[in-house]
């Protein structure tokens, strides 16, 4: 015990846990409400929760569920607040005891997982109650196959939507987790089945309207699992992506046929007068060479290549069913070009499919930490094919601006990539929106910031510029440190990720204002910024010895289970103090966090900054310091003091509404 700690004595957790498991089996109501409460508050001590499950505490909340208190097994009885409070307080207390991993969730029993269903399944029922259970749940699922069956057997679909419609926003993220959970534990069939049964029921306008354009903000998770859905949906994609086309395949030759006819064979025109079987194929291979394919004797060479394999095929088609006089158009126009100019549309719609696939990030495996979602993707079916034929439409208007040939393909689809990320760098709120900010990013807008981003990096360069610089940087980079110093005392809210995924588990972590102590504990959903003196424990300076990150973090080498994730590792970060042997353990919630939260520790430990946000405010410091000493204030008077604040206008409506 060092010099100057608090010693606070408590119960020892076996005459603790011994006490409450008498007390939970009470017949006094107030005594029994009393010692689940206490229960599901000392359940997050390891030492705690070790000693009452060595009782059987475990098998006793069980009972609890499954037989006891025979008034919860009436619907009506649920509403009553001090049973809900009850119930509440005994699921808590599971929930607690089963994060600590000493028991497997395979091994509860079908008539308390029944139980907790019900729960979830009733309508007149305890809201608290409700939340809890549907967590329970959520963190069942990824466990087994077997409960994952058992779940999403139990727990309609329906029943989840019915959940995401309440105005209570804690309930409906809770719904949302469960939902998450149950695609991401589906087989990929079963999963194909939920996503088009959800589609059926039109969740995304039912999100977009309610849950993203909501008058609540939108918290960290919720982003969370809308990232997560949207990923899911999109990657459905994959097997086609991946897939190449099978020259032997009469459903993929007939989508090829589709292509030709739509664009040369107005609906019920047939090619007149009678052809041999050479003159037919001479007459199709000129006619898939003005479509744009390189291989036009037999175009299905072209879709060979995986990704985007057979999903360029599926873009194509889309759009020419679609939008047909768009792709008519398209087509026709590119016909009546010199062959150098023109704009080939099967290989910029393969090159295309490919870029889209980058950008969205299909095929790849979900993050457990991203938030970034894209708004517009709730407001639109088919969002993916929409989005392609908005941007083939792009690839010809840019051609055109670019007055392209065949031999600057690359740099147009280069261009049309760069007009495609700086737009939904903006987070459109709908396709239409993005349609009309990407084509407003023409080709000379692009030189133009392009040109701007060029001279910014050119007047820097200049020797004596450089020179201001590098005397300019100690004093600058003062001013990092003491702003990564000033953030540490804010403190940061973290989250405490399991091996199931469960995010819920919050705790509070700041430095001390004279920076000597780090202070920290855990704390309940909602609040925001605890004072120092609420967090109980602390960890001095002085007795920090070394910041670890990434693979050599303590609790990302005991997540040795399954491949690790690579986000995670990204933003995992350990704080080793005394001897070595402890270790304060940190997962931030952005990678802007991770920077600024590494970087303070470096300076309380003596060292570098070595994040990248260093190097991106340095340079944005340095930037603004040279832009000033650089002025021309010859003949200028700088005042001493600043200027006065004009009163405000008495209107506003000068402002120019841009959306």
């Amino acid at each position: 015990i060092k010099n100057g700690s608090i010693l606070r004595l408590t119960t020892s957790p076996d005459q603790e846990a011994e006490r409450l498991y008498s007390g939970i089996q009470s017949n006094n109501s107030d005594v029994k409400t009393d010692s689940l409460k206490k229960l599901a508050s000392l359940s997050q001590d390891v030492t705690f929760a070790q000693e009452f499950i060595n009782r059987n505490g475990l098998k006793l909340i069980f009972y609890i569920v499954e037989e006891g208190n025979a008034v919860w097994t009436l619907p009506h009885c649920l509403c009553s607040s001090s049973t809900g409070e009850m119930l509440a307080h005994t699921l808590k207390a599971f929930m607690e005891l089963m994060e600590h991993d000493f028991v497997s969730w395979e091994t509860l029993s079908a008539a308390f997982i029944k139980k907790i269903v019900s729960y979830v399944n009733m309508n007149a029922v305890d809201a608290s109650v409700q939340q809890l259970s549907l967590s329970i749940l959520e963190n069942m699922v990824p466990t087994s196959p077997l409960l994952f069956e058992l779940v999403r057997k139990e727990v309609t679909l329906d029943r989840l939507l019915t959940h995401l419609q309440v105005t209570n926003t804690q309930l409906q993220l809770k719904a949302m987790a469960l939902l998450i959970a149950l695609l991401l534990a589906a087989p990929d069939s079963e999963r194909r089945d939920m996503m088009e049964y959800l589609r059926e029921k039109n969740i995304r306008q039912f999100i977009h309207k309610n849950i993203i354009h909501s008058s609540e903000p939108l918290g960290d998770e919720m982003a969370h699992y809308l990232y997560v859905l949207q990923s899911v949906s999109l990657n459905l994609r994959e097997r086609r992506m991946r897939t190449s086309m099978d020259p032997y395949s009469q459903e993929q030759r007939e989508l090829l046929q589709s292509l030709r006819q739509a664009a040369f064979e107005p609906e019920g025109e047939a090619p007149a007068g009678p052809f041999s079987a050479e003159r037919r194929r001479s007459l199709c291979a000129k006619e898939f060479r003005k479509l744009g394919f390189t291989n036009n004797s037999n175009p299905a060479e072209d879709l060979r290549r995986a990704p985007p394999g057979l999903l360029a095929l599926d873009n194509m088609v889309y759009f020419s069913r679609h939008t047909p006089n768009a792709y008519s158009r398209f087509v026709l126009e590119n016909s009546s070009r010199e062959d150098k100019h023109e704009c080939p549309f099967a290989r910029s719609s393969i090159q295309l499919s490919l870029i889209l696939c980058e950008i969205l990030h299909v095929g790849e495996p979900c993050s457990e930490t991203a938030q970034a979602f894209y708004p517009m993707f709730f407001g639109q079916d088919n969002f993916f094919e929409e989005l392609f034929c908005i941007c083939i439409q792009l690839v010809n208007k840019t051609w055109k601006e670019m007055r392209a040939t065949q031999e600057d393909f690359d740099k147009v689809l280069q261009v049309v990539r760069e007009q495609i990320t700086r737009t939904l760098s903006l987070k459109p709120t709908s396709l239409e929106l993005f349609k009309t900010r990407v084509n407003a990013l023409n080709y000379s807008e692009i030189l133009r910031l392009r040109q701007t981003e060029r001279l910014h990096q050119e007047e820097t360069l200049a020797v004596p510029v450089l020179e201001l610089r590098e005397r300019l940087k100690p004093e600058l980079l003062g001013l990092v440190r003491q702003q990564r110093l000033l953030h540490l005392c804010e403190g940061t809210l973290f989250r405490k990720i399991s091996s199931r995924r469960r995010q819920d588990k919050l705790w509070y972590c700041r430095l001390s204002p004279n920076h000597k102590v780090l202070h920290y504990g855990d704390v309940e959903e909602g609040v925001c910024s605890p004072p120092i003196e609420s967090l109980p424990e602390k960890i001095p300076v002085a007795d920090m010895k070394m910041l670890l990150v990434g693979k050599e973090c303590p609790h990302t080498k005991e997540k040795s289970s399954g491949k690790q994730n690579k986000d995670v590792l990204e933003l995992a970060f350990s704080v080793v103090y005394d001897v070595e042997e402890y270790s304060l353990n940190f997962i931030a919630p952005t990678r802007y966090e991770f920077c600024l939260w590494t970087d303070g520790l470096n300076v309380l430990l003596g060292k570098e900054m070595t994040s990248e946000r260093t190097q991106t405010d340095l340079d944005v410091l340095l930037s603004m310091e040279l832009k000033l000493r650089l002025l021309d204030l010859e003949n200028i008077s700088i005042p001493d003091t600043p200027p006065p604040v004009p009163k405000p206008p008495s209107s506003l409506n000068f402002c120019y509404d841009f959306s």
